[in-house]
């Protein structure tokens, strides 16, 4: 699973080989979605499956390899199959015949450390029932919801059903809103969307697509223009928005156009607040300040694209670092969810897009290991505006102006 293409609910199914996760899978879909065999180790490297669960809405499940894979295949394997928990919003650990070892424990370790909720499925119930001894060890030992199934039997996939809808975090299908609580019922708000060389023919991009919903779903009115269009409309109209949204590649001209009085912002710090590390964000940004001769910094994009001459990640932001710090800096990309090319530890600072085409859960693991190692991470658009000095405005309508000039400069 190099790469997260859905805001849906990612729910993952992990065990042993021949523990029936695939037939659980197509147990939970109500057809043939995942290949079952009575051979372990059918499945190789985790595959996503989108569908609806009767009862519950659209969800991706992600059917993985055994953990208990051999060779050096097998290790390979297996280490993709932990490397997607970091993915997943629910995991469900299957097991069957009351057994618990080594290769659980691995797992819930994994479930732990990326603060994935979990339950136990256990499988296969029509051919050896749970023990009470086990389901007590399971209770008293990992205290998860713990449910016994058999795939032959399709009574019991209402059951697991309803545990899902228990366990699996609110945030990861209820959609938040991006700016309901900047606006009011009425109100007017400015989108700002360039259509350069960038963007897609015949259409917006998602941010921008997103924005629009989410003016129309808080009951707000949505005036969108391009950006040489602002100052002709807002002296024709006389129109006060209540908020402004830009692309932030031109946060300058758009901080020009606004009027002080009017918030402005940008749809990448929108959406880092809506699904980013947004407090780390906060913390990290000015530490482009500290940036030094020979340090790297890391750009991470949530999707893959055809890379243009002047592309926002990779050339217009890694040129207005180095104009703005006057340093010599070496920058690394990685797209999707692909492996970092080198160690974390390598970098002095993490910069995150905006991240509209992965969930929440994602980026934060995504994040997680250069937060831990304490190196500074940051969005494209808070990026943007700090180099381009329209950082305190940009951020103001998330943080009540509660960052000083002292923590910018």
């Amino acid at each position: 699973m190099q790469k997260g293409k859905e805001s849906k609910p990612h729910i993952g199914i992990y065990g042993r080989r021949n523990n029936g996760k695939s037939s659980l899978i197509n147990m939970l879909a109500g057809q043939d979605v995942a290949i079952v065999s009575d051979f372990a180790g059918t499945t190789t490297d985790p595959v996503k499956k989108s569908f609806e669960i009767t009862g519950f809405g659209p969800v991706i499940l992600v059917d993985t390899a055994g953990i208990d894979d051999v060779g050096e295949l097998g290790e390979k394997r297996v280490s993709k199959t932990l490397e997607s928990i970091k993915q997943v919003d629910l995991a469900m650990l299957v097991v069957t015949e009351n057994t618990w070892g080594e290769f659980e424990e691995k797992l819930v370790g994994e479930f732990n450390s990326t603060d994935t909720p979990f339950i136990v499925v256990y499988n296969k119930s029509d051919i050896i029932p749970a023990s009470d001894s086990f389901k007590n060890f399971v209770a008293n030992d990992h205290n998860r919801g713990f449910i016994e199934t058999s795939c032959l039997d399709y009574k019991t996939a209402e059951p697991l059903i309803n545990l899902i809808k228990r366990v699996i975090p609110e945030s990861s299908y209820k959609v938040p809103t991006l700016l309901g609580d900047l606006v009011s019922y009425g109100d007017i708000v400015l989108l700002i969307t360039p259509i350069d060389v960038e963007a897609p023919a015949g259409r917006l991009i998602l941010p921008q697509v997103q924005a629009i919903r989410d003016v129309l779903d808080n009951d707000a009115v949505a005036i969108v223009l391009k950006e040489r269009e602002v100052d002709a409309f807002l002296r024709k109209t006389k129109v006060k928005p209540a908020l402004a949204v830009t692309d932030s590649q031109i946060f300058v001209k758009a901080d020009a156009s606004i009027p002080r009085d009017i918030p402005l912002t940008s749809f990448s710090i929108l959406l880092a607040r809506f699904k980013g590390d947004f407090d780390n964000y906060l913390k990290g940004t000015s530490k482009i300040s500290e940036l030094k001769d020979g340090d790297r910094v890391l750009l991470l994009e949530s999707c893959t694209h055809h890379v243009s001459c002047d592309d926002i990640g990779r050339v217009k932001i890694p040129r207005w670092i180095s104009n703005f710090t006057g340093k010599q800096l070496e920058f690394d990309f990685v797209a999707g969810l692909s492996e970092l090319p080198r160690s974390i530890t390598d970098y002095a600072l993490v910069i995150q897009c905006g991240g509209c085409m992965i969930t929440r859960k994602q980026i934060i693991n995504r994040l997680r290991p250069a937060v831990e190692a304490g190196i500074p991470v940051t969005n494209y658009g808070m990026a943007i505006a700090y180099v381009q000095g329209i950082y305190l405005r940009a951020v103001a309508p998330f943080t009540s102006g509660n960052i000083s000039n002292t923590d910018y400069l």
